[in-house]
């Protein structure tokens, strides 16, 4: 038997704790974007250095390096302990899936992948959908069956 509860189910969680979350996310996902920029900077200095070492072999990371970097960023922070990224942190939100378990590792890929594509098709226009659907929801959090949620009233639930 799971202690983990659905969120989705009546009574499970107070509504206010998804409202006002877009503005904060859209907040969070600048800090974390300039947090993985300056990490891929990082990143690509060592990787010039390992460059010169290996003769130039180490370069062939360079086209996928700030795809790596995201991934890891997002998938150890999102998926990890805290459920959230250091961006998502600092605006008090949280990621909480509709079976109540927490997000692992693969689901922040999966969730980061499913950004990206959305994103990518249908510009800052994939907020819009946030506008219409419950607990401002996203397409890749539709599909998913996640959503943000206020860090606090959701850790005052527990």
């Amino acid at each position: 038997m799971s202690d983990y509860r659905d969120v989705y189910a009546p009574g499970a969680y107070n509504e206010a704790a998804f409202q006002g979350t877009l503005t904060r996310r859209i907040f969070a996902f600048i800090i974390d974007y300039v947090l993985v920029g300056l990490l891929v900077l990082l990143a690509g200095v060592l990787v010039f250095f390992l460059g010169v070492i290996t003769l130039g072999l180490a370069w062939y990371i360079y086209p996928v390096l700030g795809v790596l970097i995201a991934m890891i960023y997002f998938g150890s922070t999102v998926g990890g302990a805290s459920q959230a990224s250091p961006g998502m942190r600092m605006m008090g939100l949280i990621l909480v899936q509709q079976s109540g378990r927490p997000v692992d590792f693969m689901t922040a890929i999966v969730h980061l992948v499913l950004f990206w594509l959305f994103n990518s098709v249908l510009t800052p226009l994939v907020l819009l959908v946030a506008l219409f659907t419950n607990r401002n929801r996203l397409l890749h959090d539709i599909l998913l069956g996640t959503a943000m949620a206020d860090r606090s009233a959701i850790q005052a639930r527990y």
